[in-house]
């Protein structure tokens, strides 16, 4: 197991380093000059110059690459163009912010979408199995933005009930430790800005989990069906075994893989397709981040924030791969 895991971290580097070179030229493609756009348009074109020179964005594309990298190697992510602070230490409250969202997020969608795939495969062809699997369509074509809004109209504006935009109350501000404000709050002991930052959470994270529970109750019913036909499910149930330990004991542990590969690319796909979610809501997470360095053309920012998530979305599968042989002994590697 650690020399599969050694290789494959190994593995990883062409990945990451080709991810660099693609983000690298892709965003240089984008229209517009960053010297330009952060002096005005009523910039004199000696003083555009000066600010490229200064920026190093006069150099040629392989002299801003090579340095690119060698800050990389040495743990540097750079500076922001915009704001001209340490990249390394301004993304870190952005990456939580988004972490915190898609891990509660995660959590919905897990803790629904597999019980309802559950009780969908051992009630098949019930009103229970026809009503989640229909509503599992609804929730992977419907497009987040429009139930973002509802939610805010329905629960922000109409009843009242829970907050719309931010992470808390601009009027009792959480004391950032980890930034992880849930943690953040519980640490601190203060169980009023807990529940105000529980409750921040809840419309963005309803409206994030949708699609992934959908697919992961898809799935898990899938899987389960397919389980739940073999011969050593129908001994387990000759040997007088209830229905609830048949199911949740011996079919779910071996349904569970391809469950959990949807699980580790959703997570994935979370961290980094938030922007919706974060836009509407108002979430200060790194989507959002990157967003607004585009709008800059804050290069920097943007190579260094894709490269954060990529390197987050291949680690999660790596882990993923790593818990098949935790969960199934019939997998080794070697």
């Amino acid at each position: 197991m650690f020399a599969y895991t050694i290789r494959r971290l190994f593995m990883l580097i062409p990945v990451l380093v080709g991810m660099t070179i693609l983000v690298f030229f892709m965003i240089r493609a984008i229209p517009g000059d960053p010297a330009q756009i952060i002096l005005g348009q009523k910039a004199t074109p000696e003083a555009i110059a000066e600010l490229n020179h200064k920026l190093g964005l006069d150099q040629p594309w392989y002299v801003q690459y090579v340095d690119y990298m060698k800050g990389l190697l040495q743990g540097d992510l750079g500076n922001s163009i915009r704001t001209s602070s340490e990249i390394s230490k301004e993304i870190w409250p952005y990456l939580a912010a988004t972490f915190e969202l898609a891990l509660f997020a995660m959590i919905i969608a897990i803790v629904i979408g597999v019980n309802a795939g559950i009780i969908s495969a051992w009630f098949q062809n019930s009103w229970f199995d026809y009503t989640a699997m229909v509503l599992a369509l609804i929730g992977v074509s419907m497009p987040i933005f429009w139930l973002g809004l509802m939610e805010q109209w329905i629960f922000g504006i109409k009843l009242e009930l829970l907050p719309t935009t931010g992470r808390e109350t601009i009027r009792n501000p959480v004391e950032a430790i980890t930034h992880l404000y849930l943690l953040d709050t519980l640490i601190q002991g203060k169980m009023d800005q807990f529940i105000d930052v529980f409750k921040h959470l809840l419309l963005p994270g309803v409206a994030l989990a949708t699609i992934p529970m959908a697919i992961i109750a898809r799935m898990t019913r899938s899987s389960m069906l397919e389980v739940m036909r073999s011969d050593y499910i129908r001994t387990a149930r000759a040997k007088g075994l209830s229905n609830f330990w048949v199911v949740y004991k011996h079919s779910l542990k071996n349904a569970v893989i391809p469950v959990l590969t949807v699980i580790g690319l959703q997570m994935g796909l979370l961290l980094g397709g938030a922007i919706l979610t974060e836009t509407i809501f108002g979430w200060p997470g790194i989507g959002r981040y990157i967003y607004d360095a585009i709008g800059f053309r804050d290069y920097p920012v943007i190579q260094s924030g894709i490269l954060v998530i990529a390197t987050i979305f291949v680690m999660i599968n790596l882990v993923v791969d790593l818990l098949y042989a935790a969960i199934d002994p019939r997998i080794k590697y070697n």
